[in-house]
């Protein structure tokens, strides 16, 4: 049943409304507060605030970004962030031979390149370092630095229409009237109550209710199948870009591996895991010259001796997944191992996976440039007071770790643009606001096409002089220049 809430001329409106409450849009809410911009809003479709996601790297690039946004907001990513490093035993201290490094190994276990874990050491090799946090982690650090009350959650973005008349978008959302009420559909730490408060819920009758918020500007952040964009591209030449494709790669992953037999176990840490815990595995050759690889990697590690946990990325058709049980998904990843000529101990460590361990997660994309037969297209970002930004403007596959720190070069230029309007008071000025969203897109496009294809290449793995030409390109940016770039407009 659907109940309509009376909509009103008489309604607050907002300055920018951010639709998405993740790592993104809470960067756009932080950066904007920041600089003065605090009548925002930010609303996200889930029922509740849980801990779900994986972990991400931040790396240079969205470090540096992220510093610029809000130098407390760094801070305090930076403090709540994990360590891949190993911990050493006692009394013993890093060494050149000993310092935590991720190691890239082909199938004889002879290492292509080592790339450091350590802080620092990115620190000293590009301005800024490197630190992992798990997606839940990152979004409540950043939602911690943000008043609640201008945090929903429980609202789907069902509709954008704009609104000329009052100078605004009026954003049209649903809400689950099971949880309207409810404090465990927001921010709670106490995970048992959290569960008892879900149970509940779903035991409910169904009953969502309509809601509806005005903003000068509405901000799409809200992930890969973004509702923002599917709304803009309706009804336009742009409808077949609306939901994201499917790349072609796929994980499947498997942890919490121990019952395998101690020959096999310790022929895998010899080979594979010799003075580190975490190896990305394939065919590439150790010769630099060399540009032969194959398309499946496995990513191991090992942070318990005798246990082992993997992810797989597969070039397989989305089929090969879709309704597939534990068992099924081992096969395919035996079968595909066994085809590409890895060892037979790793394909052996992953027919001992245990089923009920077993996951899949198809990669997807947002092109920022497609080539179509009628020639290249490149689907707007923008329409009138709306724009989008992170996943919801260019998803990827994280086979570069680039989706969350593109995410955030995203957030710092539109906060520039949006504060430079803010400071001119060009609220009302649609064309100008056209303009900066339209020059927000000329300078992160490019961009992004070379993210996004050297994440579905992998080609920075090719030889020490690209991935040279890659990490000083990505992980060097001076992100005032981003500044500098729109700040004008």
């Amino acid at each position: 049943m659907l109940q309509h809430q009376a909509i009103t001329n008489h309604q607050k409106i907002y300055d920018v409304i951010i639709v998405g409450a993740g790592p993104i849009g809470l960067a756009t809410a932080v950066g904007l507060r920041q600089r003065g911009i605090e009548n925002i809003l930010v609303l996200d479709q889930t029922r509740g605030f849980r801990q779900v996601g994986q972990v991400l790297d931040l790396l240079p690039n969205g470090l540096k970004s992220l510093k610029a946004l809000d130098s407390n907001a760094y801070t305090a990513v930076k403090n709540k962030a994990t360590t891949l490093v190993k911990p050493q035993p006692s009394g013993e201290t890093n060494t050149a031979k000993n310092s935590p490094q991720w190691v890239y190994k082909n199938f004889q276990g002879q290492i292509i390149r080592s790339v450091p874990l350590r802080f620092d050491e990115w620190f000293r090799d590009y301005g800024e370092g490197r630190v992992s946090i798990s997606w839940f982690e990152l979004q409540t650090t950043l939602r911690n630095l943000i008043p609640p009350e201008l945090v929903k959650a429980n609202h789907r973005c069902t509709n954008l229409v704009d609104e000329p008349e009052n100078g605004c978008v009026l954003v049209e959302c649903i809400s689950d009237s099971r949880v309207e009420n409810n404090p465990y559909a927001y921010w709670e730490e106490n995970s048992h109550s959290k569960n008892n408060s879900t149970q509940n819920i779903d035991n409910a009758p169904t009953q969502y209710i309509s809601k509806t918020f005005r903003g000068k500007l509405v901000i799409g952040a809200d992930g890969i199948n973004s509702e923002v964009r599917k709304v803009i591209y309706k009804d336009s030449p742009y409808t077949n870009f609306t939901h994201p494709q499917y790349s072609g790669f796929a994980a499947i992953n498997c942890g919490g591996i121990k019952d395998i037999p101690n020959q096999l176990a310790t022929e895998i840490v010899n080979k594979f895991l010799d003075d580190t815990f975490l190896t990305t595995i394939s065919r590439d050759s150790i010769s630099e010259n060399s540009l032969e690889s194959s398309a499946i990697r496995m990513i191991l590690f090992s942070r318990e001796p005798g246990q082992f946990a993997y992810i797989l990325h597969l070039p397989v058709p989305l089929e090969c997944l879709q309704g597939k049980s534990g068992k099924d998904l081992v096969n395919l990843a035996v079968q595909n191992l066994k085809h590409a000529d890895f060892p037979s101990s790793l394909t052996e460590l992953v027919a001992n996976s245990p089923i009920e361990n077993i996951n899949q997660r198809p990669y997807y994309i947002h092109h920022a440039i497609y080539e179509t037969d009628a020639g290249t297209t490149t689907p707007p970002w923008h329409q009138g007071r709306v724009v989008l930004v992170g996943d919801a403007a260019h998803g990827m596959p994280p086979f570069m770790a680039q989706g969350a720190n593109q995410g955030l070069e995203d957030a710092l230029a539109i906060v520039t643009i949006i504060t430079n309007i803010a400071e001119k008071n060009n609220w009302q000025n649609v064309e100008l606001i056209s303009q900066c969203f339209s020059k927000y897109e000329h300078l992160r496009r490019p961009f992004i096409a070379y993210i996004q294809a050297a994440t579905l290449t992998r080609s920075p793995y090719n030889s020490d002089q690209e991935w040279y030409e890659y990490s000083h390109k990505v992980y060097t940016r001076d992100v005032n220049q981003i500044i500098d770039s729109l700040s004008s407009v």
